[in-house]
């Protein structure tokens, strides 16, 4: 048989503790629903392959090259 002492700080730290969770709980809910809306607006993968900031020739639509005019 354990011997079980509670005592009132144990019942405000519980308190917090769960308001604490709640507040991350919700923190990531946030990140997470702007996450999928952003994804969601953009529509198909490949422009959201693109959003990233980097230059990548291979995702570029084709185009005609003028370097061998000269």
């Amino acid at each position: 048989m354990a011997i079980k002492v509670e005592h009132e700080l144990h019942e405000r730290r519980k308190g917090r503790n769960i308001g604490l969770l709640l507040l991350l709980i919700g923190f990531v809910g946030i990140v997470f629903g702007l996450t999928v809306v952003k994804v969601l607006q953009l529509g198909e993968a490949g422009k959201f392959e693109r959003f990233d900031h980097v230059a990548r020739p291979q995702i570029e639509p084709a185009t005609q090259s003028t370097e061998g005019s000269e």
